[in-house]
């Protein structure tokens, strides 16, 4: 992980001098700080499936329920989230955020906790069983809710914020490495989560995760606080958001606020507020206006998809006899290659340019997953399940390269006042997809059938990739260079020719010299 300022290789002649000098600490307290909130994150996404699978055997169905529920919740409430980072200010998001995803995971790991310690609920009590299962199902819906904000905040406003006036390479390579961040998080959690759950127990793995997150949220708000009152620009920016708040949107605001206020008319216009948002037809309306709408849903289409180490692929392996910890390395490595794809992205980009590094990733997704369908045909059931998660694995080298180029064309063609709705509604529409998968899950809940869902899986990936062409095709009226391809074939044409000339000439030059 890079530790110098990356802002402070930069000319920045047109900035503030305040911006010009931001210590390399507070990088460090911004990368550190996202890293820890993401690998609370990872260690739950990649246990869940596990939980499921072992407290009902046999069946994708509690994991793909679990799936549906916490993509219901995004797809109903993340444009309002996104609104709602838009409309409060950087420090009253942060407090809701962390405080919501720590709490909504203490209080998942300790209902895990009680299902596998208390398993003859499910025949002694089976209304206390359904309960703590449908807490669980709550808990993850708010965690993922509130680590939605926590992306906005971070991912789409203050990187963004950071690097503006500053050389687009900046921000280039600052989303680089908050992705590779995460990535980081998504190599290690698993691993560490699968040889504890392989060599220990399930029940020692929801514990540790729900004392990682009792213990690392006060770490979490020290960090991003101090980046917060570090960074100058932060500041300036949230102040540009508080004089944009409507009277409406102030009252909701003095709900979270420390003073006291008139609670009646806080409570009235929070009602006002929250009902007229449920349509969100306003933030959906933006959404669709964006010259990158294409391209949004493109990248909304590879969430709809078992082609991927989430819930349902995870039970999947899991009931093929793959051992935990050999899914969670096969994570891991996964999780190196997208690493890999945050160190290519930047160089391929600033070669080629952002739309085509986009176009030549998705394709080389679609190209990798072409072995997982190949594994659709393989008898053997433990090589098929090789194959598959070794397909899936290297095309994620293609998938963060596409997904890092979309979020950097989102980010240059965005208005700032639009991007939390924005971002709210891209990871609406990405849930409402996802949620699709895990609904295709409850349908075909019988783990043999898995290949069925592989084979939709790719079909959707195929559409996301011309979708995206599609969009390279309006925006640059063509998708390759014919008059250089001719050129180069012209020119292939004639080097055999000049070649043989060239040898000839050579041959007359050594007679020549041997007769005198």
């Amino acid at each position: 992980m890079e530790r110098e300022p990356l802002l402070a290789k930069q000319e920045k002649p047109s900035l503030d001098t305040q911006h010009n000098s931001i210590p390399s600490s507070l990088f460090t307290y911004l990368y550190v700080g996202h890293f820890l909130a993401r690998w609370g994150a990872r260690m739950w996404e990649f246990s869940v499936g596990l939980y499921m699978i072992n407290i009902w055997p046999n069946s994708l169905l509690f994991a793909a329920i679990y799936g549906v529920a916490e993509a219901s919740s995004t797809v109903l409430f993340g444009a309002i989230v996104g609104q709602w980072v838009d409309r409060l200010t950087y420090v009253k998001v942060l407090r809701l955020w962390l405080v919501a995803q720590n709490l909504a995971y203490i209080i998942a790991g300790g209902t895990v906790i009680a299902l596998l310690k208390f398993s003859f609920l499910k025949s002694t009590n089976f209304t206390a069983f359904i309960f703590l299962v449908i807490l669980t199902n709550v808990s993850g819906a708010i965690a993922a809710l509130s680590t939605l904000a926590g992306t906005i905040l971070i991912e789409r406003e203050w990187v963004v914020v950071i690097s503006e006036g500053h050389p687009p390479e900046t921000l280039t390579k600052l989303n680089s490495i908050i992705r590779r961040i995460d990535l980081i998080s998504k190599l290690g959690a698993p691993v560490l989560s699968g040889f504890v759950i392989s060599f220990v127990s399930l029940t020692s793995s929801a514990v540790s995760l729900a004392l990682w997150n009792a213990i690392t949220i006060w770490v979490e708000y020290w960090l991003f606080i101090s980046v917060y009152n570090g960074i100058p620009a932060l500041g300036e920016s949230n102040q540009r958001r508080v004089s944009r708040l409507s009277p409406s949107v102030e009252g909701t605001e003095s709900l979270l606020s420390d003073d006291g206020g008139n609670s009646a008319l806080a409570e009235e216009s929070c009602f006002m507020s929250i009902f007229g948002w449920i349509p969100c037809f306003d933030a959906w309306k933006v959404y669709w206006q964006q010259d990158v709408v294409l391209p949004g849903l493109a990248l909304a289409l590879l969430y709809f998809t078992v082609l991927s180490f989430g819930t349902l692929m995870t039970a999947t392996l899991e009931w093929e006899g793959v051992p935990a910890y050999v899914i969670g390395l096969a994570r891991g490595v996964s999780a190196v290659i997208g690493i890999a794809a945050t160190v290519v992205y930047p160089i391929l980009q600033s070669r080629i340019s952002t739309l085509r590094t986009g176009l030549w990733s998705i394709w080389f997704q679609w190209f990798c997953l072409i072995l997982c369908v190949s594994s659709i045909f393989v008898q053997n059931g433990l090589l098929s399940a090789y194959m598959l998660m070794a397909g899936v694995a290297t095309s994620r080298l293609g998938l963060w390269m596409f997904d890092l180029s979309v979020i950097q064309q989102m980010q240059d063609r965005v208005l700032e006042s639009d991007r939390g709705v924005v971002g709210g509604v891209q990871n609406s529409l990405q849930s409402i997809l996802d949620l699709m998968t895990y609904v295709m899950g409850i349908i075909i809940s019988n783990p043999q059938d898995f290949w069925q869902l592989t084979l939709i899986s790719f079909m959707l990936v195929t559409l996301a990739a011309l979708l995206y062409t599609v969009h390279i095709c309006r925006v640059r009226k063509h998708l390759f260079h014919f008059e250089k391809l001719f050129s180069w074939i012209q020119w292939s044409i004639r080097s055999p020719e000049k070649a043989e000339m060239h040898t000839q000439v050579e041959r007359v030059e050594v007679l020549a010299s041997n007769e005198s």
